[in-house]
């Protein structure tokens, strides 16, 4: 997603102090995250942003002040019609937004956490979240799709081009490396996502006119809503720049924009006993509760706030519109839910706005490469390069003080600047080339005085030929760690925390590994016993755990490691949740145990929250230069002299073929899971061939690296034939026969899953 390797996670959700403990009238500022709320901070961005509120044009005002005497203006009947379902009841719609409450009571700013790109992939959520929708609405395919579905369909479509916006309008961090001192936007990403379906923008357009028509219709009781934070100034702030959107011309007009939409149409007889068969509105609802539930889902945080938010608002808005006006209250709405609904109606404005500025942006960039391309086509007229050299340029001594001067370091930096906004090389390339410069590497500095003006793309390809140590800056690190799973970056956040220097190899373009897939949680007895229970299964031990696991090994049985398991579990629990600050609260009895003593987070799967909180922690040592992180980094030899492994050979998948040395005086090897390769020779094909036509959870990258690394050196191996086979993963309807699966973890049936044949 572009996010720098040096940048910080994202995908957490920042707290603010003050905030309360969750309670409706313990928030401080009504509307302080809203967009709303920004006007009064900074002002009117643009003209059109002046136009669209028309603070200074003369509008009627929704309600008439108590003794003022005003001429109502001709009503069309159209802008506010009514479903007329006499036998539906009232409150039918009023739990429309139960199922988007969040367990967590704590109140979270959005002013300080807005929506951008934090890295999490969620195109599953999304794929379930249309699927949803297709398969409860309408659920033969042979149906002709319902109106109900295709508003349904272009509401969810909507949001997730909002989403996309909110991504692509802040898509790079801050970063001081790069000279960023704030988010900066991605046009080409957004070109990317909506070039090729201008549909998505219309699906925009059109849920923002929902939300429109709804705060049309609840005009009048939003305009009477006391608003009440305990802030005498912040509440008058918010009334007064609620009553300024709802007397704006555009919702006093009922102008033609808002006949895209017609909510009076949806649920149309279809039957006899249309006067009692309200069969589609509770389909609609519950294509809509779970549709909110399925953002349970969502492992980062940060979306999962601004999703669920934007459901709710979404929610809101629906219930609104299918109720009689009569029935929109206090009693109906709380304060919460027009709170969402606000804040939603803000997010579609600014993303309609985001359309504007990120197709200027990209426009004003592909104005920007033709001029570059101009220039480029006038100097080929000088004569063609030579081809690269088969073998690295001959090193320059230092003698040449022409060569170390300010100046020479100036056109090298420059140089690389300039691949780094054109995007040829990643951050981490970036900040090689450039500490190779800053340290005056003379070959380096030669490559820039003579290519780095005429040709920077051939500055970059010779300097592929400089030797770079991607070292600490007082020389070799204290440890190598190869691999970066939940044992790889515990290891390193345990020699880091104790002063040393780390270089972490990862294979892959993202830390975690097949950790990050781990979902029932982590075994541990007993760091929250109570010690003075006497009920089981309340009471856990050590001997008993033990027991536990010696039954569950069989005859493979090894009682010294079985020990050292679960001695360390307890403290290893502990070190998670007080050093990495993981939450790991809930607790189940899963297969084999006696006792409850799975931990699991209460806000996500065990996998990814840990890892995410390792990861943060590790990474909290780059700015100080304690820690290296080198991703699409593949380590092919360990060095070996003596006896003792003194270092790794590695190539960067990035960059190219070209090995590359590391020394340390310590190699940790914290990786070598097989269950991916399935090719001939495989460890899989020779240990346990019957396996290789099942699917498998683990990555793709689970090639068995490790193992062939420590091999090569004359290390043994134990028990290669114990593969473990699960009995529940998830299918997927359109490739049925992929093996690669996603686990239905054992947790499911651990926490009274149900398994069906």
């Amino acid at each position: 997603f572009g996010l720098d390797e040096g940048a910080e996670p994202l995908c957490a959700v920042t707290p603010e102090e003050g905030l309360g403990n969750g309670d409706e009238n313990d928030v401080p500022g009504f509307l302080a995250s809203n967009a709303l709320h920004s006007l009064s901070q900074d002002g009117f961005q643009s003209k059109e942003q002046r136009e669209t509120f028309s603070w200074k044009q003369h509008s009627d005002k929704v309600e008439a002040d108590a003794g003022d005497v005003v001429t109502a203006p001709p009503v069309d009947t159209d802008c506010d019609p009514e479903i007329d379902h006499p036998h539906l009841p009232e409150d039918f719609w009023v739990d429309l937004c139960t199922r988007v409450r969040n367990d967590d009571p704590s109140v979270v700013n959005l002013g300080i956490n807005p929506e951008r790109n934090t890295g999490y992939n969620g195109t599953h959520i999304w794929t379930a979240i249309y699927e949803e929708n297709c398969r409860a609405v309408s659920p033969s395919a042979d149906e002709d799709v319902c109106l109900e579905e295709r508003v349904l369909y272009r509401l969810l479509s909507g949001l997730h081009a909002s989403t996309t916006l909110s991504i692509a309008k802040n898509f790079y961090p801050p970063s001081k490396r790069k000279g960023r001192a704030d988010w900066e936007a991605n046009p080409t990403f957004f070109m990317e996502k909506f070039s090729p379906h201008p549909e998505y923008v219309r699906n925009l357009h059109f849920s923002y006119v929902v939300l429109l028509r709804a705060l049309a219709k609840a005009s009048s009781f939003l305009h009477h809503y006391e608003i009440r934070t305990g802030d005498v100034v912040e509440d008058e702030t918010a009334t007064v720049l609620l009553r300024r959107l709802l007397d704006s011309s555009i919702l006093q007009s009922c102008s033609s924009v808002f006949s895209a939409f017609d909510e009076s149409l949806m649920f149309a007889p279809t039957s006899l006993d249309a006067a009692t068969d309200f069969s589609l509105q509770h389909s609609f609802k519950d294509v809509f509760f779970n549709v909110s539930s399925i953002l349970d889902c969502v492992q980062c945080q940060q979306c999962k706030l601004h999703g669920k938010m934007a459901m709710l608002g979404y929610g809101t808005a629906l219930k609104i519109l299918f109720s009689p006006s009569a029935a929109i209250s206090s009693t109906t709405l709380t304060r919460n839910e027009i709170v969402a609904f606000l804040n939603t109606l803000a997010k579609f404005s600014e993303s309609i706005r985001h359309v504007r500025e990120l197709t200027a942006m990209y426009v004003e960039a592909e104005k920007q490469q033709e001029k570059q391309q101009k220039g480029s086509e006038e100097t080929e007229t000088r004569p063609m390069m030579s081809p690269l050299p088969s073998s690295p340029p001959t090193t320059v001594t230092h003698e040449d003080s022409a060569i170390l001067s300010v100046a020479a370091v100036d056109v090298a930096v420059g140089a690389i600047a300039s691949l780094a906004r054109q995007g040829l090389i990643d951050a981490q390339r970036e900040a090689e080339l450039i500490e190779l410069a800053l340290q005056r590497n003379p070959d380096l500095l030669v490559l820039a005085r003579h290519y780095a003006t005429l040709d920077p793309v051939k500055f970059l390809q010779l300097a592929a030929y400089v030797s770079a140590s991607p070292t600490t800056k007082d020389g070799n690190p204290d440890a190598i760690v190869i691999g970066s799973g939940l044992a790889g970056m515990a290891a390193a956040l345990n020699i880091l925390d104790r002063g040393g220097k780390v270089v972490l190899l990862e294979k892959e373009h993202l830390l975690g590994g097949n950790s990050n897939k781990a979902s029932s949680g982590i075994n541990a007895c007993c760091p929250d016993d109570d010690p003075n229970a006497t009920v089981a299964p309340t009471v856990d031990s050590i001997d008993v755990f033990r027991n536990d696991t010696e039954r569950s090994a069989g005859a493979s049985v090894r009682k010294d490691l079985i020990d050292v398991l679960v001695r360390n579990s307890a403290s290893a629990v502990s070190w998670l949740r007080e050093r990495v600050g993981v939450d790991l609260s809930l607790k189940a009895q899963l297969g084999g145990h006696s006792a409850k003593r799975t931990h699991r987070p209460s806000n996500g799967m065990a996998g990814a929250e840990i890892i995410y909180g390792v990861q943060k922690a590790v990474k909290k040592y780059q700015s100080s230069g304690k820690v290296k992180i080198l991703t699409d980094s593949k380590v092919t030899e360990l060095i070996q002299r003596e006896g003792c492994v003194v270092g790794v050979k590695y190539i960067s998948l990035w960059e190219g073929e070209s090995t590359k040395e590391l020394y340390a005086d310590n190699v940790v090897l914290a990786t070598g899971g097989f269950a991916a390769d399935r090719s001939t020779g495989s460890y899989l094909s020779q240990y346990r061939p019957e396996l290789l036509k099942m699917p498998a959870t683990a990555g793709e990258f689970s090639t068995g690296d490790g193992i062939t690394l420590a091999t090569a050196l004359g290390a043994g191996h134990v028990d290669m034939d114990k593969v473990q086979v699960h009995p529940t993963g998830w299918v997927d309807p359109k490739e049925p026969e992929k093996l690669s699966k996603i686990l239905a973890a054992e947790l499911m049936r651990g926490v009274g899953g149900v398994l069906l044949n």
